[in-house]
Formats: structure tokens, C-alpha cells, sequence
């Protein structure tokens, strides 16, 4: 089971402060958008538990999560990497897997390094 180092009213709280600032085209503090990003990879790990896939989302987390061979040394052999805008937009439905791939925002090596059927986790917002 995944730890949690976020609690879960907080995170939340600071997603829809993300969201919010989405509809209304204004800033959120970065420690705000840092708090959403890693609720959303704890709940990553939460709904999908396992270390096959390393996801890293500079600077603000990584986490192992879906279910598989275990990575124990070196450079992961299944890894997902984006920014924190992007992540945001995967958890939340703003962008489906297949669009930030195609574009660029986001890179994926491995071949279990495929989040689209994890991913929105919370649905479209």
C-alpha cells in the first residue's frame, strides 16, 4: 500500500485550487501546485500499486506504481516523465495520455510505461 505524505483534504483542496485557477486563467503558488502534484502521484500509487513504472514529475515527486517486475538498480527500464502542468492535466482529464505522448509533454520508455489506462484519476474535470 502506498504511503501517504499528503493528507487527503489537502490535496484535494490544493487540485481544486489548481482546477479553479485553470477556469479563470490565474496563477496558483508554486507550493500549492507541488502539494497537488504529489497528492495526485500518491494516488497514483494508491489506485495502482506496484513499482513496474517509475513516474517523475521534477521537481516536485517520483513515485513506483502498476503492477510487475520490480526495478531494484540502476536507471528504471519503464519510466514516465512530464512537468507539473502536464501531470496535472493526465490526472484530471484536461489531456488524455495519447495527446501529451504525441506532443512531447510527456516521455515514456518500456514498454509497461503506459499510464492511459490509469489515468484520468479523477475523472474529466
Amino acid at each position: 500500500m502506498a504511503r501517504r505524505r499528503i493528507d487527503p483534504d489537502e490535496g484535494m483542496a490544493a487540485l481544486r485550487r489548481w482546477h479553479e485557477a485553470q477556469e479563470d486563467d490565474t496563477r496558483v503558488p508554486a507550493a500549492v501546485v507541488r502539494t497537488a502534484v504529489r497528492f495526485t502521484l500518491e494516488e497514483l500509487a494508491a489506485v495502482s500499486p506496484g513499482n513496474a513504472v517509475e513516474v517523475r514529475v521534477p521537481p516536485a515527486a517520483v513515485v513506483q506504481a502498476l503492477p510487475g517486475p520490480r526495478h531494484t538498480r540502476g536507471t528504471p527500464p519503464n519510466v514516465v516523465e512530464t512537468d507539473m502542468e502536464t501531470w496535472l492535466r493526465l490526472a484530471t482529464g484536461r489531456l488524455t495520455w495519447d495527446e501529451a505522448v504525441s506532443s512531447g509533454r510527456a516521455g515514456a520508455s518500456g514498454v509497461r510505461a503506459d499510464l492511459s489506462g490509469v489515468l484520468p484519476l479523477f475523472g474529466r474535470w
